[in-house]
C-alpha cells in the first residue's frame, strides 16, 4: 500500500496498546486560542501527525455501532470550533464568518452549546448527493454530533459514542444531520439505548436541543432554521443508517472517485487513497504552523444574553 499505511493501522489499531482502546489519540495546539492562526493538530497513539478526519476509524466497535467522535466544542462553551476541512490535516480551528472568529450567541436559556459538540471521523455530507429524505444536498462537512452524556470534554477529546437517534436540520438549504449519542464512558450509557430513553431520563432536552437548533443564528440576523420531518427525531436505526451513507460519500472522496473540491483529502492511513502523504510531509505542515502563545481573550460580548419570544 501506499505510505506504509498498513504499518500505520496496525499500531494505531493495537500496538501494545490493547483493550481495543482508541484513547490513544492526542493533541498539539499551535498559535493563540481563540486568535485566527490558533490551529489543533491531532496525532496517533505512536506520537504521529494524522488527519482527524481522515485518519481516525469511523467505528470504535463496529458490531456494536459505537463510533468514534471527535469533540469540537465542549459544552457552555461558544466558540465555534471546527475541523478545517480545507486545510491539509484538517486541524480544528475557529470557524470565520466576514473576517472576524465565530462565537456561538447564548439565546435564553441556553449557554453556549448545551451538549459535547463534534463530528464522526471518515463521514462526509457530500454536497452534490441529494438527501432521499430531505430533498437538501449536503453540507460539504463530516457528519455532526450531539453527545449528551454528563461529563464536559475538552477540546480534540477523541471519545466513544452511542448513537441514539438524529434530528434534520435544514441550514439555509442544505441537509445537516445532527446526531445524538452518549460517550460510552458516561455511568449512565448502559440505560441509553434509543432516541426514546432520552425523552424519558433527559426529559425536555431533545425539545431543548430543537429550540437551540431553530434559534442559534438569529442573533446573527439570520431566519430561524427549519428541520426536516417536523422537527421530529429519528431512531437510532434511521441515524446509523445516515452515518453508514455519509461514510460511503467519504470512501468515494478519499479514493478521488467523487470531486472534493476545496476539501483537503491528505491523510496517513488510507491505503488505497491518491492524497496519501508521508509523516515528513505532515510534520512539516506542522511545522510551519506558529507555535503555540498564550491564549487571546474571549470578547466580552460573547457573554452577552438574547431574549426574544418564541412564534
Amino acid at each position: 500500500g501506499v505510505c506504509g499505511a498498513s504499518r500505520l493501522r496496525t499500531e494505531a489499531a493495537g500496538g501494545g496498546l490493547e483493550g481495543g482502546t482508541m484513547a490513544g489519540y492526542s493533541v498539539e495546539e499551535r498559535a493563540a486560542p481563540h486568535s485566527l492562526e490558533y490551529r489543533l493538530f491531532f496525532k496517533d497513539a505512536t506520537g504521529r501527525y494524522i488527519s482527524p478526519f481522515h485518519d481516525i476509524p469511523i467505528y470504535a466497535d463496529a458490531g456494536k455501532n459505537v463510533f468514534n467522535m471527535v469533540v469540537e466544542v465542549p459544552r457552555w462553551t461558544n466558540a465555534k470550533m471546527e475541523i478545517a476541512t480545507k486545510d491539509p490535516l484538517n486541524p480544528i480551528k475557529q470557524d470565520v464568518k466576514k473576517g472576524k472568529l465565530r462565537y456561538v450567541a447564548n439565546v435564553f436559556p441556553h449557554k453556549g452549546y448545551i451538549w459535547n459538540y463534534g463530528a464522526i471521523p471518515q463521514t462526509w455530507e457530500d454536497p452534490g448527493h441529494k438527501d432521499d429524505n430531505t430533498g437538501c444536498c449536503g453540507d460539504n462537512d463530516p457528519i455532526d454530533v450531539c453527545e449528551i452524556g454528563s461529563k464536559v470534554c475538552s477540546r480534540g477529546e477523541v471519545i466513544k459514542v452511542k448513537v441514539l437517534g438524529t434530528l434534520a436540520l435544514i441550514d439555509e438549504g442544505e441537509t445537516d444531520w445532527k446526531v445524538i449519542a452518549i460517550n460510552v464512558e458516561d455511568p449512565e450509557a448502559d440505560n441509553y439505548n434509543d432516541i426514546n430513553d432520552v425523552r424519558r431520563l433527559k426529559p425536555g432536552y431533545l425539545e431543548a436541543t430543537v429550540d437551540w437548533f431553530r434559534r442559534y443564528k438569529v442573533p446573527d440576523g439570520k431566519p430561524e432554521n427549519q428541520f426536516a420531518f417536523n422537527g421530529e427525531f429519528k431512531d437510532k436505526d434511521f441515524a446509523v443508517n445516515i452515518i453508514k451513507s455519509t461514510h460511503e460519500h467519504w470512501k468515494a472522496l478519499i479514493a478521488k472517485k467523487t470531486d472534493g473540491g476545496e476539501i483537503n483529502c491528505t491523510n496517513l492511513t488510507v491505503s488505497d487513497s491518491p492524497f496519501c502523504c508521508s509523516q515528513e510531509c505532515a510534520k512539516a505542515t506542522v511545522d510551519a504552523a506558529p507555535p503555540l502563545k498564550a491564549a487571546n481573550p474571549i470578547p466580552p460580548e460573547v457573554d452577552k444574553w438574547f431574549y426574544y419570544q418564541k412564534n
